[in-house]
Order: structure tokens, then sequence, then C-alpha cells
């Protein structure tokens, strides 16, 4: 809408509405609505060729970004509902065609367009794409050949992650099962198309997660498969995420995407790469076959080695044996000596019994009967003497003088008068039996008389002998 405004010599104070003006001014929003619709109205279907640059994807699912060439640039968005119906996950430096629609963005005061499909600008800005890519993860060491590590040589169970409904799954299980049968669990993905590329890095994540105990046991190998096609089919493939999610397997993996001529990024970053999917299942398992035969070639080695070493054995033992002497020559000497020893014998120990009878003919004159008698006569005086010893130092002996013994409950002897009072129930032994006391009061130190101490006479022998009680 474009409205004549009339002029005016000189700009007032206040504004000067003139007599008939049907045209009140309009408000910023009202402006801004109407760009809206014009630009909305004149550019409703558009396609733009251009390089992005500045991508964002927003927390809410929305992408902002700017397609620009040589000449100018250009805001753009893409809603969440679109933009997961991308066949490639946008980057900056991706060259691109977009179709939408222009509109315009009052709160800033600025146009952008609103795409509802994006594709890559030919076959050379997808190559231009997929080779940046391919840098910036090789610089982060994704691809490194330090990393790569050595495949199973018998694998129990087989992760396949690929469609289940094509001939790659039918190609594999059979020669699985024509070199060895094993055990193999398959994750069904779509292979291209929307989404894919998410379902297939689910896919191999999943399988690192599965428990060894579990219902489906951990794969010992894992094989990311796919038949042949455009660049265009294999793209999942190339996208980061499958990418990172083949590198980070805890799992070898193998990668065996399209045929001998298709290089795709995961081909870098897996374990081994396969040219085709059946490739990968021989690379996966050992012939059986060529095992058993392998095996039964060396049992026959080892029965042959074992045999010409029994012969050389028994070869070495019968040269040597020649050379023994005989039975009788080794023992000859031993049975010689045997023999001089027993007729030796007979003469010594009739040698030994007349010295014998000779020592006992010499000490008999000095044997009297008296001297054993006064032997065992002191023997007894001495026992006498110990034995009275022992009765003074008898612990019972001082009650027949009118001492008491006291005892605890546990029969334990009390010396103190603080053990007695812990005690309270005591045990007086006497002379002629015991009585039970009980402890009452405070215990008072006992007034002790001086006495001059007598001086210690040692016993003199004999002093003991018959002394009565």
């Amino acid at each position: 809408m474009f409205m004549n405004f009339p002029d005016s010599d000189r700009a007032g104070l206040l504004a000067d509405v003139p007599p008939g003006d049907n045209s009140p001014p309009m408000s910023v929003g009202e402006l801004s609505g109407a760009l809206k619709r014009t630009v909305e109205a004149a550019f409703d279907k558009v396609r733009v060729r251009g390089e992005i640059s500045g991508f964002k994807r927003h927390a809410s699912g929305h992408c902002y970004f700017t397609l620009k060439d040589d000449a100018a640039c250009i805001d753009a968005v893409i809603w969440r509902g679109n933009a997961g119906t991308l066949a490639f996950r946008p980057e900056d430096g991706a060259e691109v065609i977009a179709t939408g629609k222009l509109t315009t963005y009052p709160g800033r005061s600025k146009y952008q367009i609103v795409i509802d499909r994006m594709e890559l600008a030919g076959e050379g800005a997808l190559m231009a794409l997929l080779e940046r890519r391919r840098r910036a993860l090789a610089e982060q060491g994704l691809f490194d050949v330090a990393r790569k590590r050595s495949l199973p040589f018998l694998p129990r169970v087989i992760g396949v992650v690929t469609s289940p409904t094509g001939a790659v799954i039918r190609d594999i299980l059979h020669r699985l099962e024509d070199r060895c049968p094993t055990r193999v669990i398959v994750w069904p993905v779509p292979v291209q198309g929307e989404g894919a590329a998410a379902k297939v890095a689910a896919a191999i994540r999943g399988f690192a997660e599965f428990a060894p105990g579990g219902d489906l046991p951990r794969p010992d190998l894992l094989i990311v498969a796919r038949g042949g096609g455009s660049i265009e089919d294999l793209w999942a493939f190339n996208e980061e995420e499958v990418v990172r999610a083949a590198a980070e397997s805890p799992i070898p993996l193998i990668s065996a995407v399209g045929h001998e001529t298709d290089t795709t990024l995961i081909d870098h970053a897996s374990d081994r790469r396969a040219p085709t999917p059946t490739a990968a299942a021989e690379m996966a398992v050992p012939v059986r076959a060529e095992l058993l035969a392998q095996l039964a070639d060396l049992q026959h080695r080892g029965r042959s080695c074992l045999s010409r070493h029994v012969d050389r054995s028994r070869e070495r033992l019968a040269l040597t044996a020649c050379r023994w002497p005989e039975p009788s020559d080794l023992f000859a000497p031993a049975a010689q000596r045997v023999d001089e020893l027993g007729e030796r014998l007979p003469r010594a120990l009739s040698a030994r019994a007349g010295h014998a009878r000779a020592d006992l003919a010499g000490v008999a004159p000095r044997l009297r009967h008296q001297l054993l008698l006064d032997r065992v006569t002191r023997g007894h005086e001495r026992l006498g003497a110990m034995w009275a010893m022992a009765e003074l130092a008898h612990p019972e002996r001082p009650l027949r003088r009118g001492f008491v013994r006291v005892t605890d409950g546990a029969g334990a002897t009390v010396t103190a008068a603080a053990a007695a009072r812990t005690s309270g129930s005591l045990s007086l032994h006497f002379a002629d039996g015991a009585v039970q006391a009980t402890v009452e009061g405070e215990a008072r130190p006992a007034r002790l008389e001086r006495t001059r101490a007598k001086p210690y006479v040692a016993p003199q022998p004999g002093l003991f002998d018959g002394a009565e009680e």
C-alpha cells in the first residue's frame, strides 16, 4: 500500500493534519505487518543456491543459519518439523539449494527465508562436504590406525546391523553357515533415507550395552552392512553420529557398506573394512573344515613325533644296556664281604665275652654286702629330713596354732583388707573346719606391736630328724 503525503514548507512543533486528510499515520507494527504481507505475497516460493554459514541447531529443534555467496547473504530458518526430514546433516561450508518462502521478522526489522526443503547443490558439493567432514574427524583421531583392534579368531556371537529384508543379511547368514556356523543377532535398521543414520548409530551403541550373561549375550564381533548404491544412498554411513558410534564401540567392528569401489567414513572408523557383506562374513569366522583338517594334521604330527621319540629312546636304552656289566659282577664283591664278616663275627663275640668275664673277675672282690646297705641307709635318712621340712612348710600347719586362712567366694586366699571388702562374703578356715563370714564396716589398720626381730638360724644337717609338730 502506497500513499502520497502533502509537502509542507517547514516542520512545526506539532503534527499538522490538513483538512480532509483521511490517511492517519501508521504504527510501527502496522508498517511491519504490511511489509510482511507484501514480501510473503511476492516471494511465496523461491529456490536459492548458497553456502551454509553459522549453522546452529537450537534446543527447540529449529535450525538457524545464513545462506551466502560472493555478493550477498540472507538469513534462513528451518522449523523443527522440516529439519527432521533432511537427507543430510547441514554444516558450515556446504553448498545447498534451498526451497522455501521469504518472510520478515518484525522483532528485528529483517527478512529471512523459511526453508521447507534443502539439498546439496550437485555431486561436487556433496563430495566437498564429505572431504571436509573426513578431514575434521581425522584431526580428532577417529581414524588413527593405532586405535584399531584385531578381530576375535572364533567369535561365539556376531551382531549384524543391517536391513532385515534385503539380500545382504541372507548373504551374510549363508556365508557364515558355510564357513563356521555361529550364533547371529540381527539389529534391523533402515540403511538409507530419513533417520537412518540415527538408527544405525543407536544399534551400534545398543549392542555394546548387552549384558554378558543376559538373555541376549553381548556379541564378540559387530558387522555393519549395506548393499551397493549411489553416494546419496550410502550417505547415512557418512554422518558424524554413525562414525563416532563406530569409533567408540567397545566391540570390534567390521564395516561392509557398498561394493568394493564404495568408500564411506564408517570404513575409516571401523576396525576392519570389508569390500562386500559376504567378505565381511569371511573375515568374521574361519572355515570350520579347514580347522578340523588342521587339527587332524596336528594330531597326526604329534603322534609321529611321539612314535619317533619312543623308537629313539628304545634304541638308546638298548645301546646303554649292552654296556652294563653282568649282575653277578656287580654284586660279587659285596657277597664276598658278607661271607668274610660272617666268618669273623663268631670269633669277635667269643673274644668280647672273654674280656667281659675277665673284667668281672677283677671287680668282684671289691663288691661287699655291707657297702650297699650303708648307701641305702644314708639315702633313707636324707629322704626323711626332706619330708620333715615339707611338713613344716605346709600351709595348713599354722592353723593348728590358732591361725585362720581366709578365702573369697572363688576359693582364692585373701591377703589384703581391700580385697576382703570387695569380696563381701568370706570363708574362715580353722584347723578343724571352715565357717562363713560377711564383711561389715570400714577396715581399720591393725595395731602392731613392736617386737624385736629374732635372728634367723639356718638349719643344721639332721636338725629336723625326728622333729615333732
